[in-house]
Protein backbone atom coordinates (compact mmCIF):
# COMPACT_ATOMS: atom_id res chain seq x y z
CA UNK A 1 0.00 0.00 0.00
CA UNK A 2 1.61 3.50 -0.91
CA UNK A 3 2.80 5.63 1.55
CA UNK A 4 0.07 8.28 1.04
CA UNK A 5 -2.68 6.19 1.90
CA UNK A 6 -1.26 5.57 5.41
CA UNK A 7 -1.15 9.47 5.92
CA UNK A 8 -5.30 9.83 4.60
CA UNK A 9 -5.79 7.86 8.22
CA UNK A 10 -6.35 11.21 10.71
CA UNK A 11 -4.94 8.89 13.36
CA UNK A 12 -1.37 8.28 11.51
CA UNK A 13 -1.38 12.08 10.46
CA UNK A 14 -2.16 13.48 13.92
CA UNK A 15 1.07 11.19 15.38
CA UNK A 16 3.10 12.93 12.66
CA UNK A 17 1.91 16.30 13.67
CA UNK A 18 2.48 16.21 16.88
CA UNK A 19 5.96 15.02 16.46
CA UNK A 20 7.06 17.40 14.19
CA UNK A 21 5.60 20.33 16.27
CA UNK A 22 7.42 19.32 19.59
CA UNK A 23 10.94 19.02 17.40
CA UNK A 24 10.13 22.31 16.37
CA UNK A 25 9.18 23.73 20.21
CA UNK A 26 12.62 21.94 20.99
CA UNK A 27 14.55 23.40 19.04
CA UNK A 28 13.52 27.17 19.85
CA UNK A 29 13.02 26.75 23.33
CA UNK A 30 14.60 24.00 24.75
CA UNK A 31 18.04 25.90 25.22
CA UNK A 32 21.56 24.30 23.93
CA UNK A 33 20.93 20.70 24.73
CA UNK A 34 17.15 21.04 23.20
CA UNK A 35 15.59 20.08 26.46
CA UNK A 36 16.03 20.82 29.97
CA UNK A 37 18.01 18.43 31.84
CA UNK A 38 18.41 18.08 36.00
CA UNK A 39 20.96 18.24 37.99
CA UNK A 40 21.48 14.45 37.99
CA UNK A 41 22.96 14.90 34.35
CA UNK A 42 23.99 18.60 33.70
CA UNK A 43 25.22 19.17 37.28
CA UNK A 44 23.89 22.60 38.95
CA UNK A 45 24.45 25.79 41.20
CA UNK A 46 23.87 25.28 44.70
CA UNK A 47 23.84 28.39 46.31
CA UNK A 48 23.55 28.79 49.98
CA UNK A 49 21.77 30.91 52.43
CA UNK A 50 21.64 32.37 55.88
CA UNK A 51 18.61 33.50 57.56
CA UNK A 52 18.84 36.88 59.40
CA UNK A 53 18.13 34.48 62.87
CA UNK A 54 16.71 31.47 64.46
CA UNK A 55 13.67 30.26 63.14
CA UNK A 56 10.78 27.94 64.50
CA UNK A 57 10.47 24.47 62.42
CA UNK A 58 6.93 25.77 61.44
CA UNK A 59 8.88 29.47 59.58
CA UNK A 60 11.42 26.93 58.10
CA UNK A 61 9.01 24.90 56.53
CA UNK A 62 6.90 28.20 54.93
CA UNK A 63 10.10 29.98 54.54
CA UNK A 64 11.53 26.51 52.19
CA UNK A 65 8.45 26.59 50.47
CA UNK A 66 7.88 30.02 49.93
CA UNK A 67 11.71 29.53 48.19
CA UNK A 68 9.66 26.74 45.99
CA UNK A 69 7.49 28.33 44.73
CA UNK A 70 9.46 31.29 43.53
CA UNK A 71 12.23 29.53 41.85
CA UNK A 72 9.87 26.97 40.58
CA UNK A 73 7.83 30.11 39.14
CA UNK A 74 11.08 31.15 37.76
CA UNK A 75 11.14 28.53 35.38
CA UNK A 76 13.41 26.53 36.91
CA UNK A 77 11.19 23.46 37.44
CA UNK A 78 13.90 21.33 39.35
CA UNK A 79 14.52 23.27 42.33
CA UNK A 80 15.99 21.86 45.78
CA UNK A 81 15.24 23.61 48.65
CA UNK A 82 17.07 21.83 51.96
CA UNK A 83 16.68 23.65 55.44
CA UNK A 84 19.83 23.36 57.03
CA UNK A 85 19.39 23.68 60.99
CA UNK A 86 17.32 26.12 61.83
CA UNK A 87 19.10 29.28 60.51
CA UNK A 88 20.09 27.78 56.81
CA UNK A 89 19.27 26.75 53.73
CA UNK A 90 20.83 25.25 50.48
CA UNK A 91 18.96 26.00 46.96
CA UNK A 92 20.48 24.10 44.81
CA UNK A 93 19.44 24.75 40.73
CA UNK A 94 19.52 23.10 37.50
CA UNK A 95 23.20 24.71 35.81
CA UNK A 96 21.93 28.09 34.08
CA UNK A 97 23.30 30.93 32.16
CA UNK A 98 24.85 33.64 34.86
CA UNK A 99 22.62 35.67 34.32
CA UNK A 100 19.70 33.36 35.05
CA UNK A 101 21.42 32.53 38.19
CA UNK A 102 21.74 36.43 39.11
CA UNK A 103 18.49 36.76 38.08
CA UNK A 104 17.38 33.73 40.80
CA UNK A 105 19.70 34.89 43.74
CA UNK A 106 17.90 38.67 43.25
CA UNK A 107 14.76 36.26 43.54
CA UNK A 108 15.51 34.55 46.29
CA UNK A 109 16.88 38.16 48.35
CA UNK A 110 13.70 39.86 48.01
CA UNK A 111 11.85 39.38 51.28
CA UNK A 112 8.77 40.33 49.35
CA UNK A 113 6.37 42.30 50.88
CA UNK A 114 3.96 44.46 48.44
CA UNK A 115 2.42 47.20 49.42
CA UNK A 116 0.12 49.63 47.52
CA UNK A 117 0.18 53.06 49.02
CA UNK A 118 -2.52 56.21 47.94
CA UNK A 119 -1.96 59.55 49.46
CA UNK A 120 0.19 57.44 52.49
CA UNK A 121 -2.42 55.03 53.27
CA UNK A 122 -1.78 51.65 52.61
CA UNK A 123 -4.36 49.90 49.80
CA UNK A 124 -2.79 46.78 49.38
CA UNK A 125 -0.98 44.14 50.50
CA UNK A 126 0.37 40.93 49.95
CA UNK A 127 -2.22 39.39 51.44
CA UNK A 128 -4.29 41.17 49.31
CA UNK A 129 -3.22 39.47 46.21
CA UNK A 130 -5.48 36.32 45.35
CA UNK A 131 -3.39 33.17 45.14
CA UNK A 132 -2.65 31.52 41.89
CA UNK A 133 -3.75 34.70 39.65
CA UNK A 134 -0.30 36.27 39.17
CA UNK A 135 0.44 36.28 35.73
CA UNK A 136 3.57 38.02 33.49
CA UNK A 137 2.46 39.49 30.33
CA UNK A 138 4.64 39.22 27.22
CA UNK A 139 7.01 43.01 26.44
CA UNK A 140 5.09 45.42 24.68
CA UNK A 141 6.77 47.16 22.14
CA UNK A 142 6.05 50.74 21.02
CA UNK A 143 8.73 52.52 18.96
CA UNK A 144 12.13 52.47 20.69
CA UNK A 145 10.09 52.01 24.30
CA UNK A 146 9.36 48.53 25.59
CA UNK A 147 7.00 47.96 28.32
CA UNK A 148 6.25 45.42 31.08
CA UNK A 149 2.92 44.14 33.17
CA UNK A 150 2.00 41.95 35.60
CA UNK A 151 -1.61 41.21 36.45
CA UNK A 152 -3.15 39.79 39.19
CA UNK A 153 -6.79 39.68 41.34
CA UNK A 154 -7.67 40.86 44.89
CA UNK A 155 -9.49 38.73 47.18
CA UNK A 156 -12.94 39.75 47.82
CA UNK A 157 -11.04 41.12 51.72
CA UNK A 158 -8.70 42.92 49.28
CA UNK A 159 -10.96 44.68 46.98
CA UNK A 160 -13.23 45.41 49.99
CA UNK A 161 -10.13 47.37 51.65
CA UNK A 162 -8.83 48.83 48.59
CA UNK A 163 -12.19 50.69 47.54
CA UNK A 164 -12.51 52.05 50.93
CA UNK A 165 -8.78 53.67 51.23
CA UNK A 166 -9.01 54.75 47.61
CA UNK A 167 -12.74 56.24 48.19
CA UNK A 168 -12.16 59.93 46.66
CA UNK A 169 -8.77 59.91 45.72
CA UNK A 170 -9.77 60.31 41.85
CA UNK A 171 -6.32 61.06 40.06
CA UNK A 172 -4.12 60.08 42.69
CA UNK A 173 -1.44 58.06 42.08
CA UNK A 174 -1.02 54.64 43.57
CA UNK A 175 2.24 53.85 44.67
CA UNK A 176 3.34 50.01 44.17
CA UNK A 177 6.24 48.56 46.22
CA UNK A 178 7.88 45.02 46.36
CA UNK A 179 9.85 45.11 49.50
CA UNK A 180 9.68 49.02 50.54
CA UNK A 181 12.60 49.74 52.47
CA UNK A 182 11.55 49.73 56.69
CA UNK A 183 13.42 51.80 59.41
CA UNK A 184 15.43 53.26 56.39
CA UNK A 185 16.71 57.15 55.38
CA UNK A 186 17.51 57.79 51.79
CA UNK A 187 20.65 59.62 51.34
CA UNK A 188 19.55 61.07 47.86
CA UNK A 189 22.76 63.05 45.73
CA UNK A 190 20.23 66.15 44.62
CA UNK A 191 21.55 66.36 41.10
CA UNK A 192 19.23 62.37 40.81
CA UNK A 193 16.27 64.54 42.83
CA UNK A 194 16.18 66.17 39.19
CA UNK A 195 17.55 64.18 36.91
CA UNK A 196 16.06 63.04 33.77
CA UNK A 197 12.91 65.39 34.46
CA UNK A 198 10.64 66.95 31.50
CA UNK A 199 11.44 70.27 30.27
CA UNK A 200 9.47 72.92 32.26
CA UNK A 201 9.47 71.06 35.67
CA UNK A 202 11.85 72.10 38.23
CA UNK A 203 13.93 70.30 41.23
CA UNK A 204 11.64 71.20 43.77
CA UNK A 205 8.58 70.15 41.94
CA UNK A 206 10.76 66.93 41.80
CA UNK A 207 11.43 66.67 45.57
CA UNK A 208 7.92 67.37 46.03
CA UNK A 209 6.83 64.15 44.43
CA UNK A 210 9.10 62.14 45.77
CA UNK A 211 8.48 63.40 49.49
CA UNK A 212 4.59 62.57 48.46
CA UNK A 213 5.60 58.53 47.10
CA UNK A 214 7.49 58.03 50.14
CA UNK A 215 5.08 59.08 52.94
CA UNK A 216 3.31 56.55 54.76
CA UNK A 217 1.64 56.63 58.45
CA UNK A 218 4.03 54.88 61.00
CA UNK A 219 6.46 54.44 57.81
CA UNK A 220 7.48 57.24 55.72
CA UNK A 221 10.97 56.84 54.34
CA UNK A 222 12.96 60.21 55.12
CA UNK A 223 14.98 61.82 51.73
CA UNK A 224 18.07 64.15 52.67
CA UNK A 225 19.55 65.80 50.03
CA UNK A 226 23.21 65.89 49.99
CA UNK A 227 25.01 68.65 47.83
CA UNK A 228 27.51 67.91 45.13
CA UNK A 229 31.05 67.67 46.74
CA UNK A 230 29.10 67.01 50.68
CA UNK A 231 29.34 70.80 51.00
CA UNK A 232 26.02 70.72 53.48
CA UNK A 233 26.84 67.62 55.26
CA UNK A 234 27.24 69.27 58.66
CA UNK A 235 23.73 70.56 58.35
CA UNK A 236 22.14 67.16 57.76
CA UNK A 237 24.64 65.11 60.27
CA UNK A 238 22.39 66.30 63.46
CA UNK A 239 19.34 64.82 61.94
CA UNK A 240 21.30 61.25 61.60
CA UNK A 241 22.74 61.77 64.56
CA UNK A 242 19.15 61.97 66.72
CA UNK A 243 17.37 59.75 64.40
CA UNK A 244 20.03 56.36 64.65
CA UNK A 245 17.51 54.58 67.29
CA UNK A 246 14.32 55.56 65.25
CA UNK A 247 16.08 54.12 61.69
CA UNK A 248 18.65 51.98 61.51
CA UNK A 249 19.80 51.92 57.88
CA UNK A 250 21.10 54.32 54.91
CA UNK A 251 20.26 54.14 50.98
CA UNK A 252 22.98 55.85 49.34
CA UNK A 253 25.44 55.70 46.31
CA UNK A 254 28.78 54.34 46.56
CA UNK A 255 30.51 57.88 45.14
CA UNK A 256 29.60 59.22 48.41
CA UNK A 257 32.33 60.84 50.12
CA UNK A 258 34.34 59.27 52.57
CA UNK A 259 34.06 61.17 55.40
CA UNK A 260 30.32 60.99 55.25
CA UNK A 261 30.36 56.80 54.71
CA UNK A 262 32.84 56.67 57.93
CA UNK A 263 30.30 59.44 60.25
CA UNK A 264 27.18 56.91 59.36
CA UNK A 265 29.19 54.25 60.27
CA UNK A 266 30.34 55.96 63.37
CA UNK A 267 26.58 56.40 64.26
CA UNK A 268 25.71 52.68 63.67
CA UNK A 269 23.87 52.85 60.43
CA UNK A 270 23.66 50.01 58.40
CA UNK A 271 24.80 51.02 54.78
CA UNK A 272 22.85 49.76 51.60
CA UNK A 273 24.65 50.57 48.13
CA UNK A 274 22.40 51.88 45.51
CA UNK A 275 23.65 51.73 41.68
CA UNK A 276 22.99 55.01 40.41
CA UNK A 277 20.63 53.62 38.54
CA UNK A 278 18.23 52.28 40.62
CA UNK A 279 18.55 55.77 42.47
CA UNK A 280 17.38 57.73 39.96
CA UNK A 281 13.77 58.45 39.97
CA UNK A 282 11.69 58.16 36.83
CA UNK A 283 9.44 61.12 35.86
CA UNK A 284 6.60 61.87 33.46
CA UNK A 285 4.18 64.17 32.66
CA UNK A 286 0.75 64.09 33.25
CA UNK A 287 -1.35 63.97 29.94
CA UNK A 288 -4.36 65.07 31.36
CA UNK A 289 -3.11 67.92 33.66
CA UNK A 290 -0.42 70.10 31.94
CA UNK A 291 2.49 71.00 34.31
CA UNK A 292 1.88 67.99 36.87
CA UNK A 293 4.94 65.75 36.92
CA UNK A 294 4.17 62.07 38.16
CA UNK A 295 6.53 59.94 39.61
CA UNK A 296 6.61 56.44 37.69
CA UNK A 297 8.70 54.45 39.23
CA UNK A 298 12.03 54.84 41.88
CA UNK A 299 13.87 51.48 42.26
CA UNK A 300 16.08 52.42 45.62
CA UNK A 301 13.04 52.15 47.45
CA UNK A 302 11.08 49.73 45.46
CA UNK A 303 8.59 51.60 43.58
CA UNK A 304 7.30 49.39 40.64
CA UNK A 305 4.58 51.37 39.64
CA UNK A 306 2.49 54.24 39.87
CA UNK A 307 -0.69 53.98 37.98
CA UNK A 308 -3.50 57.06 38.03
CA UNK A 309 -6.59 56.28 39.79
CA UNK A 310 -9.56 56.63 37.83
CA UNK A 311 -12.62 58.47 38.90
CA UNK A 312 -14.53 55.43 38.20
CA UNK A 313 -12.62 52.97 40.82
CA UNK A 314 -12.66 55.56 43.70
CA UNK A 315 -16.11 55.60 43.65
CA UNK A 316 -16.51 52.94 46.56
CA UNK A 317 -16.95 50.25 44.10
CA UNK A 318 -15.16 46.92 45.19
CA UNK A 319 -12.85 46.25 41.63
CA UNK A 320 -10.24 42.82 41.49
CA UNK A 321 -8.71 43.47 38.75
CA UNK A 322 -5.30 45.18 38.76
CA UNK A 323 -1.67 45.92 36.80
CA UNK A 324 1.47 46.42 37.55
CA UNK A 325 3.87 47.83 34.75
CA UNK A 326 6.60 50.12 33.65
CA UNK A 327 9.04 50.02 31.16
CA UNK A 328 12.82 49.34 30.48
CA UNK A 329 15.70 52.12 30.93
CA UNK A 330 15.92 54.28 27.67
CA UNK A 331 20.03 53.51 27.62
CA UNK A 332 19.49 49.96 26.46
CA UNK A 333 18.94 48.70 22.22
CA UNK A 334 15.41 47.49 21.86
CA UNK A 335 16.46 43.93 22.12
CA UNK A 336 17.98 44.56 25.55
CA UNK A 337 14.96 46.30 26.55
CA UNK A 338 12.73 43.34 25.40
CA UNK A 339 15.01 41.06 27.41
CA UNK A 340 14.88 43.40 30.30
CA UNK A 341 11.33 43.77 30.50
CA UNK A 342 10.56 39.81 30.09
CA UNK A 343 12.80 39.20 33.03
CA UNK A 344 11.40 42.13 35.20
CA UNK A 345 7.84 40.67 35.11
CA UNK A 346 8.90 36.93 35.10
CA UNK A 347 11.05 38.35 38.73
CA UNK A 348 8.38 40.27 39.98
CA UNK A 349 5.79 37.76 39.37
CA UNK A 350 7.69 35.32 40.55
CA UNK A 351 7.81 36.77 44.06
CA UNK A 352 4.78 37.57 44.26
CA UNK A 353 3.51 34.26 43.66
CA UNK A 354 6.04 32.92 46.02
CA UNK A 355 4.82 35.49 49.03
CA UNK A 356 7.05 37.34 51.85
CA UNK A 357 9.18 35.06 53.20
CA UNK A 358 8.99 35.18 57.01
CA UNK A 359 13.01 36.17 57.77
CA UNK A 360 15.64 38.26 55.69
CA UNK A 361 17.66 36.22 54.02
CA UNK A 362 22.10 36.71 53.32
CA UNK A 363 22.72 34.87 50.35
CA UNK A 364 26.52 33.33 49.84
CA UNK A 365 28.69 32.46 46.99
CA UNK A 366 27.29 29.81 45.08
CA UNK A 367 29.04 26.76 43.86
CA UNK A 368 29.21 24.62 40.85
CA UNK A 369 28.18 21.14 41.31
CA UNK A 370 29.23 18.39 38.60
CA UNK A 371 27.44 15.65 37.02
CA UNK A 372 30.25 13.73 35.77
CA UNK A 373 28.63 10.67 36.99
CA UNK A 374 25.41 12.06 35.76
CA UNK A 375 26.51 12.15 32.32
CA UNK A 376 27.75 9.05 31.95
CA UNK A 377 24.22 7.86 33.20
CA UNK A 378 22.71 9.47 30.51
CA UNK A 379 24.70 8.00 28.20
CA UNK A 380 24.62 4.34 29.83
CA UNK A 381 20.54 4.89 29.84
CA UNK A 382 20.44 6.16 26.15
CA UNK A 383 22.11 3.03 25.30
CA UNK A 384 20.09 0.64 27.69
CA UNK A 385 16.93 2.32 26.15
CA UNK A 386 17.94 1.23 22.29
CA UNK A 387 18.43 -2.11 23.74
CA UNK A 388 15.25 -2.47 25.36
CA UNK A 389 13.42 -1.58 22.30
CA UNK A 390 15.53 -3.16 20.17
CA UNK A 391 15.25 -6.88 21.94
CA UNK A 392 11.56 -6.41 22.73
CA UNK A 393 10.87 -5.58 19.11
CA UNK A 394 13.09 -8.76 18.03
CA UNK A 395 10.96 -10.95 20.39
CA UNK A 396 7.94 -9.67 19.02
CA UNK A 397 9.25 -10.64 15.27
CA UNK A 398 9.97 -14.18 16.22
CA UNK A 399 6.95 -14.34 18.19
CA UNK A 400 4.67 -13.48 15.41
CA UNK A 401 6.98 -14.43 12.73
CA UNK A 402 5.96 -10.79 10.87
CA UNK A 403 9.16 -8.63 9.52
CA UNK A 404 6.41 -5.63 8.85
CA UNK A 405 6.05 -5.72 12.73
CA UNK A 406 9.30 -3.91 13.31
CA UNK A 407 9.26 -0.12 12.07
CA UNK A 408 5.62 0.03 13.55
CA UNK A 409 6.64 -1.01 16.71
CA UNK A 410 9.74 0.90 16.90
CA UNK A 411 8.51 3.91 15.21
CA UNK A 412 5.60 4.15 17.90
CA UNK A 413 7.39 3.73 20.99
CA UNK A 414 10.22 6.03 19.58
CA UNK A 415 7.27 8.78 18.91
CA UNK A 416 5.81 8.25 22.87
CA UNK A 417 9.26 8.82 24.29
CA UNK A 418 10.03 11.67 21.76
CA UNK A 419 6.84 13.32 23.14
CA UNK A 420 7.14 13.06 26.57
CA UNK A 421 10.87 14.01 26.44
CA UNK A 422 9.66 17.12 24.64
CA UNK A 423 6.52 18.12 26.48
CA UNK A 424 8.73 17.54 30.51
CA UNK A 425 11.82 18.30 29.42
CA UNK A 426 10.67 21.83 27.52
CA UNK A 427 7.86 22.65 30.27
CA UNK A 428 9.36 21.40 33.06
CA UNK A 429 13.01 19.31 33.69
CA UNK A 430 14.11 15.98 32.97
CA UNK A 431 15.33 14.88 36.39
CA UNK A 432 16.42 10.87 37.08
CA UNK A 433 12.68 10.34 38.63
CA UNK A 434 11.39 11.28 35.11
CA UNK A 435 13.74 8.73 33.52
CA UNK A 436 12.61 6.16 35.06
CA UNK A 437 8.99 7.12 34.20
CA UNK A 438 10.05 6.63 30.62
CA UNK A 439 11.76 3.88 31.22
CA UNK A 440 8.38 2.29 32.46
CA UNK A 441 6.30 3.73 29.91
CA UNK A 442 8.12 1.57 27.25
CA UNK A 443 7.02 -1.08 28.93
CA UNK A 444 3.41 -0.74 28.63
CA UNK A 445 3.78 0.76 25.50
CA UNK A 446 4.98 -2.57 24.62
CA UNK A 447 2.67 -4.60 26.40
CA UNK A 448 -0.62 -2.80 24.59
CA UNK A 449 1.02 -3.20 20.97
CA UNK A 450 1.23 -6.96 22.13
CA UNK A 451 -2.33 -6.52 22.85
CA UNK A 452 -3.45 -4.68 19.20
CA UNK A 453 -1.48 -7.22 17.58
CA UNK A 454 -2.72 -10.00 18.78
CA UNK A 455 -6.36 -9.68 18.40
CA UNK A 456 -5.63 -8.23 14.50
CA UNK A 457 -3.00 -11.15 13.65
CA UNK A 458 -5.15 -13.72 15.07
CA UNK A 459 -8.77 -12.52 13.79
CA UNK A 460 -10.65 -12.45 10.93
CA UNK A 461 -10.73 -10.26 8.51
CA UNK A 462 -14.39 -8.87 8.97
CA UNK A 463 -14.07 -9.22 12.57
CA UNK A 464 -10.96 -6.57 12.60
CA UNK A 465 -13.01 -3.56 14.14
CA UNK A 466 -14.98 -5.82 16.75
CA UNK A 467 -11.26 -7.32 17.99
CA UNK A 468 -10.01 -3.89 17.96
CA UNK A 469 -12.58 -2.66 20.07
CA UNK A 470 -11.92 -5.48 22.33
CA UNK A 471 -8.31 -4.74 22.21
CA UNK A 472 -8.70 -1.25 22.95
CA UNK A 473 -10.97 -1.87 26.22
CA UNK A 474 -7.92 -3.96 27.75
CA UNK A 475 -5.71 -1.05 26.88
CA UNK A 476 -7.68 1.67 28.30
CA UNK A 477 -8.36 -0.54 31.33
CA UNK A 478 -4.77 -0.87 31.79
CA UNK A 479 -3.97 2.74 31.07
CA UNK A 480 -6.68 3.59 33.75
CA UNK A 481 -5.03 1.74 36.58
CA UNK A 482 -1.63 2.86 35.62
CA UNK A 483 -2.99 6.58 36.44
CA UNK A 484 -4.79 5.73 39.24
CA UNK A 485 -2.37 4.57 40.93
CA UNK A 486 0.11 7.50 40.17
CA UNK A 487 -1.81 10.05 41.06
CA UNK A 488 -1.08 9.92 44.69
CA UNK A 489 2.68 10.53 44.03
CA UNK A 490 1.65 12.94 42.20
CA UNK A 491 0.12 15.25 44.73
CA UNK A 492 2.49 13.86 47.28
CA UNK A 493 4.44 17.12 48.85
CA UNK A 494 6.37 14.52 51.28
CA UNK A 495 7.63 12.73 48.03
CA UNK A 496 8.58 15.87 45.74
CA UNK A 497 11.95 14.03 44.77
CA UNK A 498 9.64 11.56 42.74
CA UNK A 499 6.78 13.53 41.37
CA UNK A 500 9.14 13.18 37.67
CA UNK A 501 8.08 9.41 37.99
CA UNK A 502 4.48 10.09 38.23
CA UNK A 503 3.87 12.71 35.64
CA UNK A 504 6.39 10.63 33.06
CA UNK A 505 4.15 7.71 33.45
CA UNK A 506 0.61 9.42 33.57
CA UNK A 507 1.69 11.40 30.16
CA UNK A 508 2.93 8.06 29.02
CA UNK A 509 -0.29 6.37 29.32
CA UNK A 510 -2.71 9.58 28.43
CA UNK A 511 -0.66 9.53 24.92
CA UNK A 512 -0.52 5.89 24.41
CA UNK A 513 -4.04 5.61 24.91
CA UNK A 514 -4.87 9.15 22.87
CA UNK A 515 -2.28 8.89 20.27
CA UNK A 516 0.40 6.61 19.76
CA UNK A 517 -1.97 3.15 20.45
CA UNK A 518 -4.84 4.49 17.69
CA UNK A 519 -1.68 5.42 15.11
CA UNK A 520 -0.05 1.73 15.82
CA UNK A 521 -3.56 -0.22 15.09
CA UNK A 522 -4.55 2.12 12.34
CA UNK A 523 -1.00 1.09 10.47
CA UNK A 524 -1.03 -2.93 11.54
CA UNK A 525 -5.00 -2.74 10.19
CA UNK A 526 -4.14 -1.29 7.32
CA UNK A 527 -1.33 -3.46 6.26
CA UNK A 528 -3.21 -6.83 6.92
CA UNK A 529 -6.70 -6.29 5.74
CA UNK A 530 -6.53 -3.64 3.26
CA UNK A 531 -9.31 -1.42 2.40
CA UNK A 532 -11.88 -3.31 5.33
CA UNK A 533 -13.17 -5.43 2.25
CA UNK A 534 -16.25 -6.56 4.17
CA UNK A 535 -16.69 -2.51 4.26
CA UNK A 536 -16.49 -2.03 8.23
CA UNK A 537 -14.88 0.50 9.24
CA UNK A 538 -12.34 0.34 11.85
CA UNK A 539 -13.05 1.74 15.26
CA UNK A 540 -12.49 5.25 16.52
CA UNK A 541 -9.57 4.22 18.93
CA UNK A 542 -8.94 8.45 20.11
Amino acid sequence: MAIINYLKDRRILTLIIIVAALAVLDVSYGGPTFVHLGIEFVGGTQIPITLEHSVTPDQMSSLVTTLQERVSTFGLKQVTVEPIGDAGVYVTIPSVSGSDINATIGIIKSQGVFQGVVSGREALNGSSVLSGSIGSAQPTVLGNNVSWAVTFFLTQQGANKFSKVVFGQGNQPLYLFLDRPKKGIVLLNSSYASKGIPFGSSQQQAISVLQSAVTLTNGTIPIELLNQNATNWNLLYPFFASHNTIYNKVLLLRSTPLPVVNALISLNYTLSYVTPQNMTPVFSQSTSTAGTLLLNSWPAIGLLSAPILAPSVTNGTAGNSYVINGGAPANLSVQQKITYAADQSKTIASILSGGALPVKVIVGTPTTIPATLGKKFLSVSGIAAILAIVGVTTMIVLRYRKLFLVLPIILTVLAELFIIVSVIGVLGTIDLAAVAGMIAVVGTGVDAQIIITDEVLTGRESATASRLKNAFYIVWVDAALVIVAMLPLLFSTSLVNIIGFSESTIMGALLGILITRPAYGAIISKHYHKGEQDGTPLPNMQ
